[in-house]
């Protein structure tokens, strides 16, 4: 997670904190509130520690409203988001969920995201739903709007819809449970819309979903997320999004913020804008490979076809800290062989492990798990090793 922004000079006013359709029940349950990215948003409900063990062993609610919700539609859209994503989305069917990164022309993410096809396929025009992060959904935003071609309509939906997210082993059972629905059919990066309410309409879901007019009775829920379990994410009307919430928390959901959030990311490996990309390095570099598609033209391609044939300088690697108490955090310093190499882009203590861990970019010929590091906490050196990601493995199998 990163950190809260800096207070404004003496005398400037700072700008006011946007809020989600969740602001009354984060209040009604007792969250730490914080800014972040422009948006005041939940730290921690009761304790992080307790929110992760609730998501790794059941189930919790995190309220997502704050990531960019864009829609994208018309006869080029799939183009417009193919030529500015490391996603064929010319190839992507209804109902899949892709993600992917948007790319400078020198291969560097500028963010990455989510793109889902909203279309049932019977259409002329296609539909999509692009989530960036909150921090870079205004210049996504913007590029697209610059690039796209006259068919193509652009419509950006935050504050008017919400998105929350049902994590957990859990969560499947929870949610069938709570509003009816069958959530067996759906696959794993796939979404259909449900009826909001029990009764509301078929439980089995269906491809196909017109945003925002279609939520007025029923929501899109993908199988998606990040917390490496089981879990899913809701798309619905802002006005629906309290009672809905509230409905999940009495089912057993336990409400969750961005720290519980963050060291769960974590513990999988996961990416986080700002911190393990700025503009600064590469989808390459970060070891995301499988979502560089290199069977279409897209903006930061020929940079990427150069970096895949001479292999990357840097990669994203796991580290990992036996010794007790020593807790790494983003910015802490790595050497190796007794030389200064790197700052951790992330790091905190896994309580699935018991130990500290952190990502850091290591040169390429020190990035092999089996190296041996020393990290600087707090004044002190503590020695370190290069783990395979991701830290904590996911389920054998997904349900």
């Amino acid at each position: 997670m990163t950190t809260p922004a800096a207070p404004a000079p003496a005398g400037a006013a700072e700008p006011a904190l946007r809020r989600t359709a969740l602001s009354a029940f984060h209040v009604r349950h007792g969250a730490h509130l914080v800014p972040f990215s422009g948006w005041e948003m939940p730290l921690y409900y009761s304790s992080i520690l307790a929110e992760h063990r609730a998501v790794r062993s059941s189930a919790g609610l995190f309220d997502v409203s704050h990531m960019g919700l864009l829609t994208v539609d018309g006869g080029h859209a799939a183009a417009l988001l193919s030529r500015r994503t490391t996603a064929n989305v010319e190839r992507e069917v209804p109902g899949q969920v892709r993600y992917t990164f948007f790319l400078e022309a020198s291969g560097r993410i500028v963010d990455d995201l989510l793109i889902t096809r909203l279309d049932s396929g019977e259409e002329l025009a296609r539909r999509f739903l692009a989530i960036p992060n909150a921090g870079r959904a205004d210049e996504v935003e913007r590029i697209l709007r610059y690039h796209r071609a006259p068919d193509t309509t652009i419509q950006r939906w935050n504050p008017r819809l919400a998105l929350l997210a049902v994590q957990g082993p859990e969560s499947r059972a929870l949610l069938e449970r709570q509003f009816g629905w069958d959530l067996g059919a759906l696959p794993f990066y796939h979404a259909r819309a449900f009826p909001l309410r029990p009764g509301g309409g078929p439980a089995v879901g269906r491809i196909g979903l017109a945003i925002p007019g279609d939520l007025a009775g029923e929501v899109l829920v993908s199988r998606t997320g990040y917390t490496g379990e089981l879990g899913y994410e809701v798309l619905l009307r802002a006005e629906d999004a309290d009672r809905w919430a509230e409905a999940v928390v009495g089912a057993g959901a336990v409400p969750c913020g961005l720290g519980a959030r963050d060291v769960l990311r974590l513990e999988k490996g996961y990416l986080l804008s700002g911190q393990e990309f700025h503009r600064d390095r590469t989808p390459l570099e970060a070891g995301q490979d499988r979502f560089v598609e290199f069977d279409h033209e897209f903006v930061g391609r020929p940079a990427l076809d150069k970096e895949k044939a001479e292999g990357p300088a840097a990669r994203l690697a796991g580290i990992e800290v036996d010794a007790p108490g020593a807790i790494p955090r983003h910015g802490t310093p790595v050497r190796a062989d007794g030389r200064a190499v790197t700052e951790l882009t992330s790091g905190g203590l896994s309580p699935m492990l018991g130990h500290g861990i952190g990502l850091a970019y290591l040169p390429r010929e020190l990035a092999r798990p089996g190296t041996a590091v020393t990290l600087e906490i707090r004044g002190r050196e503590v020695p370190g090793r290069v783990v395979p990601l991701p830290f904590v493995p996911a389920p054998q199998k997904r349900p």
